[in-house]
């Protein structure tokens, strides 16, 4: 087997619990050193540390799979790995049928994201390790949940930091190109060939129902919309009038067939626009609502422009906050990863005193909880949303 020897004191972190090891801190290699092989890694005094995948085209070149001597090579490993991630969601959400299956490092499989959309599979094998087994990975899938097809998204640029080739394939049985779902009683159409990610968002379920106390007889506007998950969520709790915009064309066209879907178009709209135009266009029109919700794309990919990202983020929470009826509320969020709670609040305190109001901070949240957190793996929360209130 291929056996990494780490450099002195590079084994702190990831004895801590974290499951990444850079290139860098790689003193000593021997064995298979192809891209995806299993290997064991051990401290420079020789200490057995644990197993996992190896890329050596990789800035992350070793992946921990398990702290154990064991072999995690076979269908029957990746099969106890997913029943264990199913059941953590079975226990959280009982009789959900939609949600993300598999997290990744949370659920102790780095490199493999599986997101369940009712009877059918979309997966994305982010890492040569697991890219290499999606055989075993498909079989172990079939075996757990028995579902009516499986495709892999693989259309993301994160592949190629690991020499693989991005595409969308259909593993196994069939996929049609619209899946119907529900979140919270909310009926969606998720175009699981075509749409963001693995076909959808499901990161904020538990956040959607934060407008059901807030938004009942108040005008509401959803910047980023999407295809209307805050928006329809808003209309369903019986929002007097709601707005959504997105720049997507496509977006707007799910998003309206959506509202559609749930009988909901008499009180909600959606509009193809850019929303940094839109939020100062309204201003312009002296359009006010009781609450508004900015759920943008992440702004920040990397750490080198959160600079940059940071002038969008308080640019837009600015202007929201603007719109905002005195009482109103303001529901914001970051998905980015590099963007940090603190960052993120103290962005939203200079937000305010642009917007000259005065605010105060309601409500925190985080992603669902089928996307878990690992507590030693702090690239595993990324979700920031807070309600924020002008008093």
């Amino acid at each position: 087997m291929t056996k990494i020897t780490l450099n002195k004191n590079e084994h702190r972190r990831i004895k801590s619990g974290h499951p990444w090891v850079f290139s860098n801190e790689i003193g000593d290699l021997s064995g298979d050193c192809s891209a995806g092989v299993v290997a064991e890694i051990y401290d420079a005094a020789g200490g057995f540390i644990g197993v996992g995948h190896y890329n050596p085209h990789s800035l992350i070149a070793f992946r921990l799979i398990s702290r154990q001597r064991e072999d995690i090579d076979s269908v029957e490993f990746f099969e106890g790995r997913l029943s264990a991630a199913l059941a953590h969601r079975t226990n959280r959400y009982p009789g959900l049928t939609t949600f993300r299956a598999v997290y990744g490092e949370s659920d102790f499989l780095p490199g493999l994201v599986v997101d369940k959309y009712e009877s059918y599979l979309s997966l994305q094998l982010l890492s040569a390790g697991m890219d290499f087994r999606r055989e075993q990975i498909v079989s172990a899938l079939r075996k757990v949940f028995d579902p009516a097809g499986i495709i892999a998204r693989n259309d993301v640029g994160v592949r190629k930091l690991e020499g693989l080739e991005e595409k969308i394939e259909l593993l196994w049985g069939e996929v049609p190109e619209s899946v119907e779902m529900q979140e919270n009683g909310i009926r969606f159409e998720v175009n699981l060939m075509k749409g963001q990610k693995t076909g959808g968002f499901l990161d904020q379920k538990q956040n959607h129902l934060l407008l059901r106390e807030i938004c009942s007889d108040k005008s509401v506007l959803d910047c980023f919309c999407y295809t209307g998950g805050w928006a329809l969520h808003a209309a369903s709790y019986k929002a007097r009038s709601v707005v959504g915009i997105d720049i997507s064309a496509e977006a707007v066209r799910q998003a309206t067939s959506n509202a559609m879907l749930n009988k909901l178009s008499d009180r909600v709209k959606f509009e193809e626009c850019d929303a940094f135009e839109r939020l100062r266009s309204l201003h312009h029109e002296g359009r006010r609502f009781g609450v508004i919700v900015m759920d943008p794309p992440a702004f920040v990919k990397n750490r080198k422009n959160i600079a940059e990202a940071t002038k969008g983020y308080l640019t837009v929470n600015r202007r929201a906050l603007e719109l905002l009826e005195p009482g109103g509320y303001l529901i914001t969020c970051s998905c980015s990863y590099h963007m940090g709670r603190e960052a993120f609040r103290d962005m939203l305190i200079q937000a305010a005193k642009l917007a000259k109001r005065e605010v105060r901070l309601a409500e925190t949240c985080s992603q669902a909880a089928d996307h878990p957190v690992l507590l030693s793996f702090p690239e595993s929360e990324y979700l920031k949303c807070f309600v924020i209130q002008a008093v």
